[in-house]
């Protein structure tokens, strides 16, 4: 509420005025879903050499045993400095393909917006 004060000019006494204002406002929702926000961290130039080369040794037929004996042969470590054993080099390939789907089946997809009806109420201030 607000009130003006004012002096009444023949007794000067106080007199009170109430002011009303009314506001016209435009009301409606927006819903909207994104999974953009799941974090992805990337892989390293280094990472993804790695897997491009066991990758590229899987397809050539070799055994994760085989790969992994040539990966410590060349003196490759793996992302934590350790030898390579049949566990790990399945679990570069596992993990890269998991982190791919999550990616292009759960991350990147499109969720359509929705836009409620618009509403135009009027509040009214005292």
């Amino acid at each position: 509420m607000f009130y003006a004060n004012s002096l009444d000019s023949d007794r000067l006494k106080p007199c009170v005025h109430l002011i009303s204002t009314t506001i016209p406002v435009l009301e409606f929702n927006v819903e909207f879903q994104s999974n953009s926000l799941i974090y992805d961290k990337g892989y390293s130039i280094r990472q993804q050499m790695i897997y491009c080369l066991i990758q590229f040794m899987k397809e050539e037929g070799m055994g994760y045993r085989k790969i992994s004996r040539k990966l410590n042969q060349w003196g490759i470590k793996t992302h934590r400095g350790k030898q390579w054993f049949n566990t790990s080099v399945s679990s570069v390939l596992k993990r890269k393909h998991e982190r791919d789907v999550m990616i292009n089946e759960i991350r990147d997809q499109h969720y359509p917006s929705e836009v409620s009806k618009m509403e135009l109420k009027y509040y009214t201030f005292d």
